[in-house]
């Protein structure tokens, strides 16, 4: 199957979209031949479309919307065998587009040994590690245990690290392989180092840290592409294996975002056993939202820009299945690229412009003044650009992970070359993160039309993120720390992507961040980034984050002609106290005009 461009895309969604609007447009004026399959009725509707309209009921027929108006004019497409659903004065919205997250790994994380992002002392930590050992009482001593969610950064009290020596008090003889909540810290046991050949001498990889003591041994600390030696490893399931392994983990990961509200996603930096689960559930009928796949480029390889391309245009053979229809299908149409790691302590893999703020002085009277290091530069600029370039001739959009000031500008430097050398074409460049921004590249994301995908939940100053970021960022770069408000007010089209699993699946608690920029349970701000409204936090989970996926002609606002992806919540996030915003309840999730997910209750 030969690659379609987006150019031919957009051309044939917008032929396809006007006729439909057209036909969608006169029925809400005039009585239709054929009375819908749906109606919505008796709640507040939220379109997300230009002018952020309400509306009090909706139509769908075949999976699209036919009607969006009111209530007195929907009673017109009601039929004998019609199925109105009353909304008893809930709203009903687009569905949610995540526009970066990991869902396979979301559903991996939810099974097998997990610490569940917990604040813990060494002690709780150790034991939680020790019970999952215990629970497999089975388990040969070459079985690696692999341990979710460690929250590194709220290990209690504050400033309590692990290193291998922790992990080696416990009772066994596996290896352990502790992963961060961010997946770009792990902790490997002695154990696990050995079977890696893991030693003083092994050096760095390019896109990453094999962390050392002063003695210049290995700490068991591997930051990004320092895990390559461990992960590899790992004792290899057969392909059947794998493969059913993956099925199960998507289908977790697909009941998750079911009852998240969750329509449509990005799937950033998947492999090819993740793409061939999502498109084994697709073709089994089991996919419940629209997959979008970015094939992680391995960057830190000598491959040319030509080679990359070749490989993502030859797995969108295999997996793209062309313009979306009503029913949840999947595209291939993007590339992951990892410019840099995490600009949070103690890792700092992050690239920044200036190097990180050091405590100079002690604990009790610190004294923060510049370091040295400045985090890694995983993709160098004359590597990237060709790179840019060779994916946007051949119609495809880069999603690049930048964290760190200097990662943001050198990608926002080569998006610039790009769009000089390939004018025109409908690329959709993404950055993904952005959790340090340099002032002067704020409003370079709308002038190149560069997609800023932001984590809203990370601009909350909650306790593990003022202590990994307020004084290494220093006290002029901490106002641009997690700038959200102000990347939106210098006009970029911000999308959400709630990078799920680094944190818990909940979406509404990121919208309320993004307001508030305070933790509920702990008062106070990280900075004076006005953040978003509640609105625009909607808008970048619906219509903004659509447009980074290329179906904005589609779906992410609920008007005539496009597909019926909705939700129905047991609140109006618009017209509460955003301090509420968090406990939204989604009670209806549609895709395509099939109900996927009906909470228990709603009648």
């Amino acid at each position: 199957m030969k690659m379609i461009s987006h150019s031919l895309k957009a051309g044939l969604f917008c032929m396809a979209f006007t006729a439909i609007s057209a036909l969608g447009s006169a029925g809400a004026n005039a009585q239709e031949s054929r009375p819908a399959d749906t109606v919505y009725l008796n709640g507040p509707i939220y379109t997300a479309d230009s002018k952020d309209s309400m509306a009090e009921a909706l139509a769908v027929r075949e999976g699209r919307i036919v009607f969006v108006g009111t209530g007195a004019d929907a009673k017109s497409h009601i039929g004998p065998k019609t199925k109105v659903v009353d909304l008893g004065g809930r709203m009903a919205m687009p569905g949610l587009i995540d526009g970066h997250m990991h869902p396979l790994g979301g559903g991996k994380s939810l099974t097998g040994c997990n610490l569940n992002y917990a604040a813990l002392t060494l002690d709780q930590t150790l034991a939680a590690i020790q019970a999952c050992l215990d629970g497999e009482p089975n388990a040969s001593a070459d079985a690696f245990l692999i341990v979710n969610n460690w929250f590194r950064q709220k290990m209690l009290p504050a400033g309590t690290d692990m290193a291998r020596g922790e992990l080696d008090k416990l009772k066994t003889k596996r290896p352990i392989l502790v992963i961060n909540f961010d997946y770009h810290s792990k902790l490997a046991n002695s154990r696990a180092l050995a079977l890696a050949g893991v030693t003083r001498d092994t050096p760095d990889p390019k896109d990453g840290k094999i962390v050392r003591d002063t003695a210049g041994e290995p700490t068991g600390m591997l930051e990004d592409g320092g895990d390559a030696l461990v992960m590899a490893a790992m004792p290899k399931l057969s392909p059947e294996q794998e493969a059913e392994q993956n099925l199960a983990f998507g289908r977790t990961a697909l009941e998750a975002l079911r009852k998240g509200g969750i329509t449509s996603f990005l799937e950033a930096a998947a492999d090819e056993g993740e793409m061939t689960a999502w498109a084994t559930l697709q073709k089994r009928g089991e996919l419940t939202a629209r997959a979008h796949l970015a094939p992680k480029l391995a960057t830190d390889t000598d491959q040319s820009a030509d080679a990359h391309v070749q490989r993502v245009r030859t797995l969108a053979a295999r997996f793209d299945q062309g313009p979306l229809r009503a029913e949840p299908g999947i595209t291939l149409r993007n590339a992951k690229i990892f410019m840099d790691g995490v600009i949070q302590a103690p890792a700092q893999t992050g690239y920044t412009l200036a190097p990180y703020f050091v405590n100079k002085g002690s604990v009790d009277k610190p004294d923060w003044q510049p370091g040295t290091e400045r985090g890694a530069l995983y993709v160098q600029p004359d590597r990237l650009t060709p790179l840019l370039i060779g994916l946007a001739e051949a119609g495809i959009d880069p999603h690049l992970h930048t964290d760190g000031d200097g990662a943001v500008h050198v990608t926002l430097n080569a998006i610039e070359t790009m769009r000089a050398k390939v004018p025109g074409k409908d690329i959709r460049p993404a950055l993904a993160h952005n959790e340090m921004v340099d002032p002067a590249d704020l409003p370079r994301f709308a002038k190149l039309g560069a997609i800023p995908v932001l984590s809203f939940q990370w601009g909350a100053a909650s306790p593990d993120q003022v202590a990994a970021i307020k004084e290494q960022a220093g006290p002029k770069r901490l106002p641009f720390v997690e700038p959200y408000g102000q990347i939106s007010k210098a006009g970029a089209r911000v999308a959400f992507g709630s990078d799920w699993p680094v944190d818990p699946l909940n979406e509404w608690y990121a919208f309320q961040i993004a307001v508030t920029r305070s933790d509920p349970s702990n008062p106070g701000k990280l900075n004076a980034d006005p953040g978003l409204t509640i609105s625009q936090a909607l808008r970048a989970a619906t219509i903004d984050a659509a447009y980074e996926l290329h179906q904005d002609e589609v779906t992410g606002s609920l008007e005539p002609g496009k597909f019926a992806d909705l939700i129905v919540l047991d609140r109006n996030p618009l017209k509460i106290p955003v301090e509420q915003v968090s406990k939204t309840e989604v009670l209806l999730t549609v895709v395509g005009g099939k109900e996927v997910y009906r909470a228990e209750g709603f009648k």
